[in-house]
């Protein structure tokens, strides 16, 4: 990233990430420059960070990566007002739901934009994003959207822009599908006896653990579960609960449900 301006068009919480993950990487602040409508979110990027205001056009004139941080419903208003020489820069979308092809009408002439789906984990670093690129996308620009993205977590490539949605379904939505997990056992916990802080602690600490050895172990997801589960023993007795609510067969309809709507909304903002 080093030579590389950066605009980021929106200062809000994945804006911050963002940003605040580049600095961490060794990015220079002054190649950073933010717009947004919001003065006072920007001041805050401003002072706290040493970037440099600006406004959508002088990004889109000076940035090497424009990076579109705002909410779906202003996309096109921000496109639209956004001129873009012969000698386009990188466009990385991060607003949910906006396809490409909307992107291009909008700003009126074939651009290299990468549309990406990432996570509020982004917000820690512990982020994983779903990116695909166009086909005016040099591998140069395509490796800069990495580094990018790859400062606030993992990333992933996908060949087809409808997988997208699938991204959102998995890990853009994914993560309130644990804490759903998570405040139910910690209601499970304070129901069968342990007080609150005790059972945050203990809830938490699992999750993170769990998380953390299914990712440094060779195994599987299934044989870690295996390894765990003694015949007979109470791990076996509550996945038999588990499985008697056909768990998986849960799961898979609300992913699918999950990608059904962000299929929907894409089609709404067309509209």
């Amino acid at each position: 990233m080093e030579n590389t301006t950066i605009g980021f068009v929106g200062a809000g919480n994945m804006a911050n990430s963002l940003i605040r993950g580049l600095l961490v990487k060794g990015c220079n602040p002054s190649s950073i420059i933010v717009a947004d409508v919001d003065q006072a979110k920007l001041q805050i990027l401003v002072t706290e960070c040493g970037v440099r205001r600006g406004d959508n056009q002088s990004i889109a004139d000076e940035a090497d990566i424009i990076v579109l941080a705002v909410k779906p419903q202003v996309m096109e208003t921000v496109c639209s007002q956004i001129s873009l020489s012969i000698s386009a820069p990188l466009v990385v979308s991060i607003a949910a739901g906006i396809t490409i092809e909307q992107m291009l009408n909008w700003f009126g002439r074939a651009t290299a934009v990468v549309r990406c789906m990432p996570n509020t984990p982004a917000l820690i670093g512990k982020g994983a994003s779903g990116l695909y690129a166009n086909k005016h996308v040099t591998d140069v620009q395509k490796q800069l959207a990495q580094s990018l993205m790859e400062a606030v977590g993992i990333i992933v490539w996908v060949d087809d822009e409808n997988d997208i949605d699938t991204v959102t379904a998995v890990s853009g939505s994914g993560p309130a599908y644990f804490f759903l997990f998570m405040e139910a056992m910690q209601d499970a916990a304070k129901e069968l006896g342990l007080p609150e802080d005790l059972a945050k602690q203990l809830v938490y600490q699992t999750a993170s653990g769990a998380a953390d050895l299914a990712i440094q172990s060779k195994d599987s997801t299934a044989e870690l579960r295996r390894k765990v589960t003694s015949p007979g023993g109470t791990t076996e007795r509550a996945i038999k609960k588990f499985e008697a609510g056909e768990i998986r067969k849960l799961v898979n309809s609300a992913l699918v449900e999950a990608k059904t709507r962000s299929i929907e909304l894409s089609k709404e903002l067309k509209s």
